[in-house]
């Protein structure tokens, strides 16, 4: 009775002493000869662990602490970074292989925005390589409209889903370790408490900063990091999961000083920190007695950090160790220990029985039908969780969907996978600018703005029309009508027009002869099959006129006033699966390309164009190796007309030349390219240096007596990835000679 009435007198009334209490709960006797408090029921401990974005690295050094005490978490609540190393810790995730993974885990990693690239749909693979660098902005009702975030949060979603040993839909009273997650409604201005879910979603929902990653949605709610409301969840673990004890871990970001307070940026993060201060206050003043605070000091390590979290994480150990005394008292034998960490670590097995019906949230614009083609988890089989986290990345690859995520329903009868597609805020009608700029230093200096404006979903097929204006060394209007012939969109018919102005020069060996401007108007219309997200077959006819004109160089090489009529037949093939297009890594594409001028179209003359290329691509480590290769010419004996010859030469397309210097029937092209990342990247792919070693052949060439014989050519260079799009600095030299400098913006090949 006496033990009883201390224990009640110390967690009811706060009013006994701390070291009575905590002898109580190590398992020690009161006085000799007395049972061990382990016989008793022990209290509850919770471990609330607070949001701070990458300081809250320093919760992983904690729990590696009260490990080593053997100090029992009977249940934890945590709040953005908290929530994350909190959920990866109560289902079961040891503190070895946390280590491991916060060594993984950097800024590019969790915030670069897309998807993988080989998920995404042909149609937005083929955008990359234009020199469009812009994020899209929505255009309609007078309105420009804009996303709600800098990221969307599905690549920081695909992460967290690496960081859970459990996956699915859960009620997180059945994980190892019981769970809860905070996040704030942005329209009420409450915190919101998750005790059930997917728990990749719910935490992605808690660690959604304001202005940076987009709000999540579930249940009609607009959710944003619960830093605002609850950012250490004491009262959530005292009152929702019944702690007696709380061991509560502060990491937040401690208020800057007055000349840091820089800028828009700087004020907006000062707002926040307020905020967030505030009701990490009003939280720390419900600790109790017994309760325990750790308060990592972590210096100028700030929220942002994410490239730092292994030189985080230590920080959190020293802190621990500095409450030593009072994290003992709370010590298990280890034999009880074990067995409760045992217990901890039994694997939670998914519910994977088979949905009877995969059912999407309404959609204003989208066709359910569309995404249902592309996901290949279907009604009637088992849920393989693979599968379904790539049909989620796929789904949000479409370009059409913000944020997507999911649940299983139980409904009287059957069970539902229900997916909440949320279409973007900001569409359907979408413009994107775009800016190329190139120089040999030589007095051949390029550049080109590009503006591209494009409709979505114009009837339920998801018809798209692109209207895409171009200014510069090559300027034009481009506009294609893109109508898929079903909701699964594997059959299409596009038909298009343009009208371009480009100049092209005429080489004699190093010498610039004549300069043209070439003036045409083109329409046509495409039939077509896309193979799903791999690839894309285009057949079709077209006509119009071409005239070109002299610009510079002796009338002799003057083409004439005239316009010369064109009339084709056409078929296009392109299968791509690079990871990058900037700065690929890993993948293949291949292409092909058939231009037959008929005269039963119209053409004044005839001929049949073809030309074929592919790339391959290989890392190892921070090593890559990118192989390419090039060849075109002409089918049977009609020649290419001078206007319709390869142009080749310039920065890794025979790197020493002009851009353009090379002209001829046939074209022959291999290099091999070495690059090796120097910097990493952030939201972008980083800076990498690297050298190319080319081969090519230019047969039976326009300009009689210009060399046919195999060119080699080097380069070295330096690049780096921008807001702006590729930046390139290189050198390149030819054997026989010619060499160049050359400055890029935007994708040189």
């Amino acid at each position: 009775m006496k033990q009883l009435g201390l224990f009640v007198c110390a967690m009811l009334l706060g009013c006994c002493a701390p070291g009575i209490l905590a002898s109580t709960m190590a398992g020690e006797s009161l006085t000799a000869g007395k049972h061990p408090a382990s016989d008793l029921k022990r209290p509850k401990i919770c471990l609330v662990l607070s949001g701070g974005g990458a300081r809250g690295a320093a919760h992983v050094g904690v729990l590696k602490v009260l490990e080593e005490y053997r100090v029992p978490v009977d249940c934890i609540a945590g709040t953005s970074m908290g929530s994350l190393v909190g959920a990866a810790f109560a289902t079961g995730t040891s503190i070895e292989e946390m280590q491991r993974l916060l060594g993984g885990i950097s800024t590019e990693l969790l915030f670069k925005e897309k998807p993988p690239r080989q998920e995404l749909s042909m149609r937005r693979k083929q955008d990359d390589y234009s020199i469009l660098f812009t994020p899209e902005v929505g255009l309609g009702d007078g309105e420009v409209k804009v996303s709600k975030g800098l990221v969307s949060g599905v690549q920081l979603e695909t992460v967290l889903r690496k960081l859970s040993k459990v996956k699915g839909f859960h009620d997180f009273d059945e994980l190892p370790i019981p769970f809860r997650a905070v996040a704030t409604d942005l329209v009420t201005g409450k915190a919101v408490v998750f005790s059930e879910g997917e728990l990749a979603n719910v935490m992605r929902a808690s660690m959604s900063v304001p202005g940076a990653v987009a709000p999540a949605e579930f249940d009609g709610m607009i959710l944003v990091d619960g830093m605002l409301t609850s950012n250490l969840p004491i009262q959530t673990a005292r009152d929702e999961m019944g702690a007696d004890i709380i061991i509560a871990v502060n990491v937040g970001t401690p208020l800057l000083k007055r000349e840091d307070l820089n800028g828009i940026l700087g004020v907006t993060n000062q707002m926040l920190s307020i905020l967030t201060e505030q009701n990490v206050q009003a939280s720390l003043a419900t600790l109790q007695p017994g309760d325990i605070l750790i308060s990592p000091e972590l210096g100028n390590f700030s929220t942002g950090d994410f490239d730092h979290l292994p030189q985080i994480a230590p920080l959190g150990e020293v802190a621990a160790r500095e409450v030593a005394a009072q994290l003992k008292h709370l010590s298990l034998p280890p034999a009880e220990y074990a067995a409760l960490r045992q217990r901890q670590s039994t694997q939670v097995v998914a519910d994977l029985r088979p949905v009877d019906e995969v059912r999407f949230e309404p959609l204003a614009r989208v066709n359910p039908e569309t995404l249902q083609g592309l996901m290949e988890t279907k009604a009637g089989q088992p849920i393989d969780q693979e599968t379904l986290d790539q049909d989620m990345r796929r789904l949000y690859g479409t370009d059409d969907i913000e944020h997507v995520n999911y649940r299983f329903l139980e409904e009287p009868g059957k069970r539902v996978l229900a997916v909440n597609a949320v279409e973007k805020n900001w569409g359907p009608d979408y413009l994107r600018l775009g800016l190329g700029l190139s120089s040999d230093f030589s007095g051949d200096a390029f550049f080109n703005l590009l503006g591209s404006y494009r409709q979505t979903w114009l009837n339920s097929l998801g018809a798209e029309w692109r209207n895409d204006v171009q200014l510069g060394h090559t300027s034009g209007l481009y506009s294609e009508f893109y109508q898929p012939l079903s909701a699964q969109g594997t059959f299409f018919v596009a038909p298009h027009a343009e009208i371009e102005r480009r100049t092209a020069d005429l080489y004699q060996d190093d010498d610039r002869i004549a300069s043209y401007e070439i003036t045409s108007t083109r329409a046509g219309v495409d039939v077509g099959s896309n193979f799903k997200r791999y690839g894309e077959l285009r057949l079709g006819m077209l006509g119009g006129t071409l005239k070109p004109q002299l610009d510079t160089g002796p009338q002799s090489l003057s083409p004439g006033e005239g316009s010369i009529a064109q009339g084709a037949f056409t078929s296009r093939l392109i299968l791509d699966q690079l990871d990058s297009v900037h700065f690929p890594r890993s993948g293949w594409r291949a292409g092909g390309h058939l231009f037959n001028s008929n005269s039963s179209l119209g053409a004044d003359d005839e001929y049949t164009k073809w030309d074929v290329e592919g790339n391959a691509v290989y890392s190892f480590g921070n090593h890559t190796f990118n192989f390419a290769l090039k060849a075109g010419g002409k089918l049977g004996n009609d020649p290419l007309p001078r206007y319709d010859q390869f142009q080749w030469g310039g920065f890794l397309q025979q790197s020493g030349y002009s851009t353009g210097q090379l002209a001829g029937e046939e074209l022959q092209y291999g290099r091999m390219m070495y690059y090796h990342r120097i910097l990493p990247g952030s939201m972008f792919e980083g800076a990498y240096s690297g050298f190319s070693l080319e081969a090519g052949r230019i047969g039976n060439p326009l300009v009689p007596g210009n060399t046919e014989d195999w060119l080699k050519s080097a380069s070295v260079f330096i690049a780096s990835d921008s807001p702006l799009g590729p930046v390139y600095l290189g050198y390149g030299r030819a054997q026989d000679g010619n060499s160049s400098f050359y400055f890029y913006l935007g994708r040189p090949f």
